[in-house]
């Protein structure tokens, strides 16, 4: 990960901190993908894809969030649970900035 994903990351677990919702893991690797945050609201758990554009003339960060991507972060999801034996609700959340601009936290992304 470069410097600008990482300082996106750090800024979107503040953003996510700051709600009340808490780390559970961060980076979490398995042969079909990563995982970026995995936090936890209440009895959810959260998983989070961060996206960071330095500029928006390609397109918005969330723009980004492609399919296949999608599918990507449900496969990683349903490995992370099974290897570690939890049974409880869950929620896909994205936190999204371009540039300096402050990050943007969308909630159920599977359901726009």
């Amino acid at each position: 990960m470069n410097q600008a994903g990482r300082e996106a990351e750090d800024r979107a677990l503040a953003l996510l901190q700051g709600q009340g919702l808490k780390l559970v893991a961060r980076n979490w690797h398995c042969r079909g993908g990563e995982l970026d945050l995995i936090m936890r609201e209440g009895a959810t758990l959260v998983f989070v894809e961060v996206r960071h554009r330095a500029a928006s003339r390609f397109g918005s960060a969330a723009d980004s969030i492609t399919a296949a991507k999608l599918r990507k972060l449900q496969l990683a999801a349903e490995v992370y649970l099974a290897r570690h034996g939890i049974d409880a609700p869950c929620r896909f959340d994205a936190v999204v900035s371009v540039g300096d601009a402050p990050p943007q936290w969308l909630k159920n992304i599977f359901m726009q």
